[in-house]
């Protein structure tokens, strides 16, 4: 079977073209010859049978879109060929396009598991409709990138309440306050032109983004931003050639549904727009009919859920010939979650030969006061994920992160006397602490300790003595166990020998001091031993070991 598209075909219609050429991307046709195919790939196949639920969009009787959540039994939907999808007792009761599915019917489906953050697209016509079994044929079919899908796991109830289904012709305080609380919602969009086209048909799309990126301007009228995502620009395509849409929220506890059809519309480049950070346009949504669905169907899910953000690599400079830092920013150009001093980040990478997505956690070594993420990471001999940013990752690469997270080497108060001390990479947390002590012009006592190899292998070094240098009330030390010729005591660092629990009490004779301690176990272990045995209260040593693994 074909891979792609003859000669001439496109895979985007007019509407979608375009967007493309108002926005400058256009050269997406070629890629998108090669990923947009007219059959379901083996792995789609796999993943849409895999599914508990599918998102369809399509019209109802008066030629409306609505976005709905098909569902049925475990194995509901099967493949008998790459061009064809069987979905077996699909509609759940008072769906407004109750009646409205009929052989010819163009029908947008979105593939989606939450729990794993994967989805898929696949459009097309509705081949036979009978005993509320729907027989698809297949148009378009392709992946989407995880990006703005919150994760969550779900649970199928057997006792659920008995669902209702009510009609509205404008938002509820109660429906407002659901919209407003949303993290996720999904659109129904379409256009079909003369004569037949496989792009033509209807399109099932998600968004997703912090609770609250939905804004009700009134009970008639809501509104998102529009962050940058594949360059496909469906749904835009379908809207400025017709502008009749359909919105779906789940109520993710309950299995609710509030489903609203209407006309949109797209604000390019206003001062509405330059208001939201990283928004490329603001889509408005005119409401004509709404329909509420309570505990509609027979799933649950989680109700919060972990938001994981694509961070596109900006920058990736060598520190030595062990470590790198790598300079993150925001894939869509929105604010990056804010990160206290201290904090690691989560990130999931897509490795070659790997099955799954690799998860480690990484120090964030940057200043938290910037709207970028810095991770330092040394290169393990047998780290996968290390190995795989290092030799791998350029400028331009994207990955997976969730929030920022850990307290274990956050400031513990907010006026006393600060011990920073470190080994190897272990520098990359403190050296953000450092960061944030002298950024907020905090005059506590802080002392800097930090032991490395050499002076080659002293990463960051420079950036931590402009820092000190700011502020009188830094103190640092820098201990080396095997300088080299090149090495100048006094000039590159201050003793010969390793960082240990007895250095530490020779330097610093505070006694209402905390001390913050990163690097290998036994270092740490050391060093506390030692403080703990000086009458040093527990709470105030806080430790943090990296290793091997990543964290």
């Amino acid at each position: 079977m074909a891979d792609g598209w003859t000669d001439g075909d496109s895979p985007f219609h007019a509407g979608e073209q375009t967007v493309q050429e108002r926005l400058g991307v256009r050269d997406i046709e070629d890629w998108a010859r090669k990923v947009v195919r007219p059959f379901l790939p083996e792995q789609h196949r796999e993943f849409h049978t895999s599914l508990s639920f599918l998102i369809a969009a399509a019209l109802d009787r008066r030629g409306r879109p609505w976005a709905t959540l098909l569902t049925g039994p475990d194995g509901f939907v099967t493949s008998p060929d790459p061009k064809s999808l069987v979905m077996d007792g699909v509609l759940l009761g008072g769906d407004p396009l109750d009646g409205a599915l009929s052989p010819g019917s163009h029908l947008g489906l979105l593939g989606i598991d939450l729990a794993t953050r994967r989805r898929n697209r696949v459009n097309g016509r509705i081949r036979e409709f009978c005993d509320n079994v729907v027989v698809f044929d297949v148009d378009q079919s392709f992946g989407n990138c995880p990006q703005y899908i919150r994760e969550r796991a779900w649970t199928r109830v057997t006792d659920a309440p008995a669902g209702t289904s009510e009609e509205f012709d404008r938002l509820t305080q109660e429906q407002c306050e659901w919209i407003g609380a949303a993290d996720t919602f999904f659109i129904a969009s379409g256009h079909t032109g003369e004569g037949e086209s496989p792009t033509f048909g209807m399109d099932a799309s998600h968004r997703g983004g912090e609770p609250g990126f939905v804004q009700i301007v009134n009970n008639r009228r809501i509104q998102f931003p529009d962050f940058a995502g594949n360059n496909h620009y469906n749904t835009l395509g379908n809207i400025i050639l017709n502008p009749k849409v359909g919105f779906l929220f789940v109520d993710f506890p309950t299995g609710s549904l509030l489903q609203l059809t209407g006309r949109a519309s797209i604000d390019w480049k206003s001062e509405a727009v330059a208001r939201i950070p990283g928004a490329r346009r603001i889509v408005t949504f005119d409401i004509e009919e709404i329909r509420e669905r309570r505990h509609a169907s027979p799933l649950r899910w989680e109700a919060s859920a972990e938001f994981v953000r694509s961070l596109r690599l900006i920058e990736k400079i060598p520190e030595s010939e062990e470590i790198t830092s790598f300079v993150f920013e925001a894939r869509d150009g929105a604010p990056l979650p804010i990160f206290e001093a201290g904090q690691y980040l989560p990130i999931e990478l897509e490795v070659p030969n790997v099955e799954g997505p690799v998860g480690r956690t990484y120090s964030l070594s940057g200043p938290p006061s910037t709207d970028r993420y810095r991770i330092s990471v040394k290169r393990e001999a047998m780290g996968i994920a290390s190995r795989h940013l290092h030799d791998s990752a350029e400028v331009g690469t994207i990955i997976d992160a969730r929030h920022p997270a850990g307290e274990d080497l956050m400031l513990p108060c907010i006026q006393c006397p600060v011990v920073l001390i470190s080994a190897g990479v272990g520098i990359t947390p403190m050296v953000s602490l450092l960061h944030a002590l002298v950024e907020e012009g905090d005059e506590r006592p802080v002392w800097f300790l930090h032991g490395a190899r050499d002076g080659a292998r002293h990463v960051l070094s420079e950036e931590t003595r402009e820092l000190a240098a700011r502020r009188k009330n830094v103190h640092l030390h820098f201990a080396y166990s095997r300088p080299t010729d090149g090495d100048e005591l006094g000039r590159n660092y201050d003793s010969e020998g390793r960082i240990n629990g007895q250095l530490v009490l020779d330097l610093v004779d505070v006694p209402d001091a905390h001390y913050l301690i990163c690097g290998p176990t036994g270092f740490m272990a050391e060093i506390q031993g030692v403080l703990e045995r000086h009458n040093v209260p527990l709470e105030r040593i806080h430790t943090e070991s990296f290793g091997p693994s990543g964290r």
